[in-house]
């Protein structure tokens, strides 16, 4: 089999089983998002962010020439950039579409789409370039980018939810979301050169999207709770979704 091929299999396999999980995930009745799913996404994003994204980013690429500065830079720009796009579809909607509250909360999931989206395109072009290294290595990344890409997709679709989509649109989105990472494959493959060289900044882009959506939009909705049972239970599980991410992406064996 080509090595083509083997990044395609590899990491719409990667797709297609995060894809299952959330398809799953999907039966459970909407209640159950509302107050579990979004804390334990809330978790997800900044352990994604702080023990994925982040390590990712700045070891990957140790000993190069970018700077951290830049590349913090880059993270600050973002989560700016990222307001801008919430405020102007905030606007956008509560102009032209009739009620606010419906629509407004919809920039958080176009906001996460964009993150996950460049997110799974660079988990396509780790998958790629360990390929092209050797296909024993392109094994062992792919299954431990499948380990982290669950429960990240979980969240994603909890947040999608969360954000106003239907059932139906919410897994669409989500799969057209995982499916980049097949298209971070197949450029990684044709131009690793290029798309190697832009890994760093895609990760700092897609780091400052998901803090800004913890930190400015997810984490700020659990203080809305008034249940003190829930809020108990919001803390728990924000650490559990915290604490997920952590296991799967620190604790198991690092191919690149």
């Amino acid at each position: 089999m080509s090595i083509l091929l083997q990044i395609i299999f590899a990491t719409l396999g990667v797709s297609i089983i995060s894809f299952i999980g959330v398809l799953l995930l999907a039966q459970a009745k909407h209640h159950l998002f509302s107050r579990v799913t979004i804390s334990l996404a809330a978790g997800a994003l900044l352990g994604a962010v702080f023990f994925g994204i982040f390590p990712e980013l700045f070891d990957h690429h140790e000993g190069e020439s970018i700077e951290a500065s830049i590349l913090s830079s880059v993270i600050l720009f973002s989560i700016l950039g990222f307001f801008l796009i919430e405020k102007y579809l905030h606007w956008h909607h509560c102009h032209c579409d009739g009620p606010h509250h419906t629509h407004a909360n919809k920039s958080v999931g176009y906001i996460n789409l964009i993150g996950d989206g460049l997110h799974n395109f660079v988990d396509g072009a780790l998958i790629a370039t360990s390929f092209l290294i050797s296909p024993g290595l392109g094994i062992v990344n792919t299954f431990v980018i499948m380990l982290h890409e669950i429960p990240q997709e979980i969240a994603d679709f909890g947040i999608l939810l969360y954000s106003g989509f239907s059932k139906k649109k919410a897994l669409l989105w989500n799969f057209f979301s995982g499916i980049t990472a097949v298209i971070g494959g197949i450029v990684t493959y044709f131009f690793a050169l290029t798309v190697e060289i832009a890994i760093p900044y895609l990760l700092a882009i897609a780091g400052g999207g998901f803090l800004y959506l913890a930190m400015a939009d997810i984490m700020p909705e659990l203080h809305h709770e008034q249940n003190k049972k829930y809020i108990a239970w919001q803390a728990v599980w924000l650490i559990l979704g915290i604490l997920l991410i952590y296991l799967t992406t620190t604790l198991a064996p690092h191919g690149h």
